[in-house]
């Protein structure tokens, strides 16, 4: 049994969001060293993989889930995740250039 796990909101209660991470699932499983008591950590590493998973639940929202429109994620979330160029994915522990030739280096 893996312990020290917390239950991650990914769009949480500084943005009044609780209650739709729950509706739509949004909702991580973190180990506590990156999510510690579910206090807000400023590590760059930490800042990257929030941002991260903002990206994938619009992916999910728009493209996969068929929620709505990247009008209605807009609405709903106050804004765009998927404006990055400069993509990291996360891989063995870390944040990685994405060197797969995906285009423009997404996901």
């Amino acid at each position: 049994m893996t312990t020290n796990l917390e239950r991650h909101h990914i769009f949480g209660g500084r943005m009044g969001l609780r209650p739709v991470s729950e509706k739509y699932g949004y909702i991580a499983v973190l180990h506590s060293s990156v999510h510690p008591n579910g206090s807000r950590c400023r590590d760059k590493n930490w800042t990257e993989l929030d941002h991260w998973l903002k990206r994938k639940c619009q992916e999910h929202f728009i493209e996969i889930a068929h929620h709505g429109t990247r009008e209605d994620w807009y609405r709903i979330f106050g804004r765009y995740y998927d404006d990055r160029a400069d993509e990291k994915v996360w891989l063995n522990g870390r944040f990685e250039w994405d060197l797969r030739g995906d285009d423009n280096g997404k996901l």
